[in-house]
């Protein structure tokens, strides 16, 4: 054996060698990061090594993903996860790190370590501290979010080394200070949201124009944009103060003190009287037509939008507004005082008065059977949802609040979260987060045809999953078991109740609101995906929400519209051996994924079968969902960008994981 023989196997034995503890490195940074933060046991029970198989890559952990035997992915979103990342510092190779949705604490400053990021998702946690600088040196870094945590300070000003950066999401936060001039010459920057922070000064046009002034609402100390929910600023980039002083130096304000020499009241004077006598006779003029039209009418005012687009002005909120004025309805024996108050679960959340909401412009964004939902637009610009019950069980204030209570009390990642409710006798209106990508239904049938995005695959099973999980959770119902509804059905699972996040993170909406229905009309009044049970027991069940997630899943694989009886189509086209005609044509054009479109299939069936007690419950639905491997979808990227969201499951196709 000659010497360069002899050097080449050397070298590869001290590589392979090095490779070898690099591989168990990894693992005990996973290991640690385990023991720190999985307080449930929820990973413990896989994340375990035996026999051969004495690395994580090699034991296939769940929620890691592995290059040449070296951790590139770690995801891992809502698992209820406590704790802090300090541990994931030592993964030099982590490419991705996906994490929304959990209870993770403490600082990032420990991501500076990891210096191969590309896509960072920190969303929904409980982060502190400042954004730390050193961020800045993860010079690959490509999307980074950290919205909804608690993180203070500033933007570093280090962040304008990121010229490859295309998302930065920081929304709901407590960031503060003024907007660093670098947002608007970082090169790639596609998708910024600055919102529901603390940043005061002035907010160029140029972002506002480039980003959407959507982009930084919530922030009531910005003001510029050139857009009207941004209040105009001084010279010196201030708020304009509450009196302006023209030019003119005849025309400063009178002082306060009167001069005893002047015997007549000058021009301005007779004016200001004549203008106060003529609003307080208005003000009077409308108390009496308020008090008139409550006593005679009945809901003449809806709070419906014109049918040309939804649109209203703000004095639509009418009936609403007739309500407030009378102060609710004191049949039930309550102390009317509190009648007119918004009532609202969570306190880190902005309130809001009842008179801000209905002085909104608002936009009608459906009609269904249960009410009209609208997008109202506050006063400072940030935007909730408003659903108006219509027809609800005639239940009283105590009953109503206490259902509120169980719906109100649901948090998940994967369920619309509703922040707050207004009780009348004769009005109900639910308050919920807004959530502005629209629905799975949407996404799957509108536009169908020439120009149209095809829903690629990778972003299909993400919506699969989310949807999966949050339904799930609503079958475990809150902890307390004795609790009045502890563990209702939601009982209408459709595909245009999974709505889309900013994020692009699916949602189930409407839960709990069967309760609000008379027992005799639940089923007919609701709709959904009704399992066949339903026909003659006329009643709500998980397993009937497991069919009728199960007909969602066709949907998604299928695209077809679910007014056809999708399960029996489906039996019959696979019954006759033309499986493949089953799948949606958007998803054909993607390589290597029958299988996981199979299996997917297999799912859906197990979900659909007629006998309700051979349905799997929704946590194993979960399961199934989660070992279907998903493979890297070529259009992803073009299909996110096009929408201006983001779904996490989508990382695998931002330029690849192992460049």
């Amino acid at each position: 054996m000659d010497f360069t023989t002899l050097s080449f196997l050397l070298l590869t034995i001290s590589a392979s060698s090095a490779a070898a503890v690099s591989a168990a490195n990894d693992t005990a940074a996973l290991s640690l990061f385990l023991s720190q933060t999985d307080l449930h046991g929820t990973l413990t029970s896989n994340w375990t090594t035996t026999g051969e198989a004495t690395t994580a890559c090699a034991a296939n952990w769940i929620g890691v993903n592995c290059t040449d035997r070296r951790v590139t992915a770690v995801a891992l979103p809502s698992l209820n996860l406590r704790g802090p990342i300090d541990a994931l510092s030592s993964l030099q190779q982590l490419r991705l790190l996906d994490l929304r949705g959990n209870r993770l604490n403490g600082t990032l400053n420990s991501l500076a370590n990891c210096l191969n990021l590309k896509l960072v998702y920190l969303s929904g946690n409980d982060f502190s501290g400042e954004i730390p600088p050193e961020l800045s040196s993860l010079h690959r870094l490509l999307r980074l979010d950290l919205s909804n945590n608690n993180l203070h300070g500033s933007i570093p000003s280090e962040f304008s080394k990121l010229s490859r950066l295309l998302t930065l999401k920081l929304q709901s936060n407590a960031l503060s200070g003024t907007l660093p001039n670098f947002l608007d010459s970082l090169p790639q920057l596609k998708d910024l949201n600055l919102s529901n922070n603390e940043f005061s000064g002035i907010l160029p046009k140029s972002l506002s124009s480039r980003y959407g002034a959507s982009s930084f609402s919530g922030n009531p100390n910005l003001c510029g944009g050139g857009n009207p929910n941004f209040a105009n600023c001084s010279s010196a980039g201030k708020l304009p103060p509450a009196q302006t002083v023209p030019s003119n130096p005849t025309s400063l304000p009178s002082p306060s003190i009167e001069h005893h020499h002047r015997h007549s009241l000058s021009d301005g004077a007779v004016v200001a009287i004549v203008a106060a006598n003529s609003v307080l006779l208005l003000l009077l003029a409308s108390i009496a037509v308020c008090y008139y039209c409550c006593s005679t009418s009945k809901d003449t005012n809806s709070m419906a939008a014109d049918s040309e687009g939804g649109k209203r002005s703000r004095s639509s909120y009418s009936s609403e507004k007739r309500v407030y004025a009378n102060n609710g309805d004191s049949s039930d024996g309550t102390n009317s005082t509190n009648k007119s108050k918004l009532v609202f679960f969570d306190r880190k959340k902005k309130q809001f008065e009842l008179e801000e909401l209905l002085r909104a412009s608002a936009e009608l964004l459906g009609k269904g059977n249960l009410g009209s939902v609208y997008k109202a637009v506050l006063d400072d610009g940030s935007t909730v949802a408003v659903k108006r019950l219509k027809d609800a069980n005639p239940c009283g204030r105590k009953e109503f609040e206490q259902y509120m209570e169980v719906i109100g009390r649901m948090r998940h990642p994967n369920v619309v979260k509703l922040r707050g409710y207004y009780y009348a006798r004769e009005e109900k209106l639910l308050v919920y987060d807004h959530l502005p990508n629209g629905s799975l239904h949407s996404l799957l049938h509108e536009r169908r045809g020439p120009g149209r995005v095809p829903l690629d695959w990778t972003t299909r099973v993400s919506l699969i999953l989310g949807a999966a999980r949050g339904l799930a959770r609503i079958h475990q119902g809150n902890n307390n078991a004795d609790h009045i509804g502890s563990r209702i059905p939601h009982g209408n699972i459709k595909s245009s109740n999974v709505l889309l996040d900013k994020n692009g993170i699916a949602c189930i909406s409407d839960f709990g609101l069967s309760l609000l229905l008379s027992p005799a009309h639940t089923t007919s009044r609701l709709g959904g995906y009704r399992a066949p049970e339903q026909v003659e027991t006329k009643l709500l069940s998980h397993k009937a929400d497991v069919y009728s997630f199960g007909v969602v899943l066709l949907e998604i694989l299928t695209g077809r519209d679910p007014s056809l009886d999708l399960p029996n189509w489906v039996r019959s086209v696979v019954r006759d051996e033309w499986t493949a005609e089953v799948f949606d044509s958007e998803l054909l054009r993607y390589k290597n994924i029958e299988e996981e479109l199979v299996s997917m299939l297999h799912v859906a069936m197990a979900c659909v079968v007629a006998q309700p007690e051979k349905r799997p419950g929704m946590e194993e639905v979960v399961m199934m969902v989660e070992e279907i491997r998903v493979e890297q979808s070529p259009l992803g990227e073009d299909y996110i960008d096009s929408r201006n969201s983001l779904s996490p499951s989508l990382a695998n196709t931002d330029d690849g994981l192992v460049a």
